[in-house]
């Protein structure tokens, strides 16, 4: 069985005037256990929104998401909450950490919605992502790939099957982009998790064997595209 299936899946959202504007409209999308899937859009196409409606964030209008043999958007908020909590682990672009709260507490706290609070686990896994000095620091005594691997930390934190990771890499430069990518791969890996990874960096999509092209399996994406050549005027 796939650990994540998606079938006719669509959202939309509302425009000025009435009318609706269809972001996400996925006839089909598998991805196996502890597979390794990069998912190729540029900004603006719809990634976001769809990984959201994977993790139960957002509810589609229509379709089904199965993670793990469950139906997420079926399922009621909290059941949806505690799915997400318990198998699936978010890479947010923007990091999405608590400036309050120190390394560690970052990585506990997310351990809190899950089967449980692992302090020793917590410390493991920060430094395994090389922040074994930097438990107690808060991130704004960070760097920005140092806070990238505390988001790391924390999205294996409840031992996930599913990890997220939305532009892991966009506010990083070269050296820790490319660092930050082998960290994600290679901690999925020993952690047992399958990873979907969406990126519109050709480097990046370029590590991975198995790259969708949200343009192909996106209808309302391809339908936009086709109108907009038809309206181009001829060379």
């Amino acid at each position: 069985m796939p650990l994540l299936e998606i079938e006719q899946l669509k959202k939309s959202y509302a425009l000025p005037g009435g009318a609706r504007h269809t972001v996400i409209d996925v006839p089909w999308l598998t991805i196996n256990e502890k597979s390794q899937v990069a998912l190729r859009g540029e900004s603006g196409s719809g990634k976001t929104t769809l990984l959201n409606l994977i993790a139960g964030i957002l509810k589609p209008d229509e379709g089904r998401v199965v993670v793990d043999g469950q139906e997420m958007s079926a399922l009621s908020e909290p059941g949806r909450d505690r799915l997400r909590a318990t198998t699936i682990g978010y890479i947010f672009q923007t990091f999405n950490l608590l400036q309050g709260y120190t390394c560690l507490e970052n990585v506990m706290l997310g351990m809190s919605f899950g089967p449980g609070v692992d302090k020793p686990f917590a410390e493991t896994l920060l430094r395994r992502v090389g922040l074994g000095d930097r438990l107690h620091h808060r991130p704004r005594q960070l760097s920005t790939g140092q806070q990238q691997r505390v988001a790391v930390a924390r999205a294996l934190a409840n031992r996930p099957k599913l990890v997220l990771a939305d532009e892991p890499t966009g506010n990083l430069d070269h050296n820790n982009a490319r660092e930050a990518l082998a960290l994600i791969r290679e901690t999925c890996k020993e952690n047992g998790a399958a990873l979907l990874l969406v990126s519109h960096d050709r480097e990046v999509l370029g590590q991975f064997k198995m790259v969708f092209d949200l343009a192909r399996i996106n209808k309302a994406l391809s339908k936009e595209t086709s109108e907009e050549s038809q309206e181009a005027p001829l060379p």
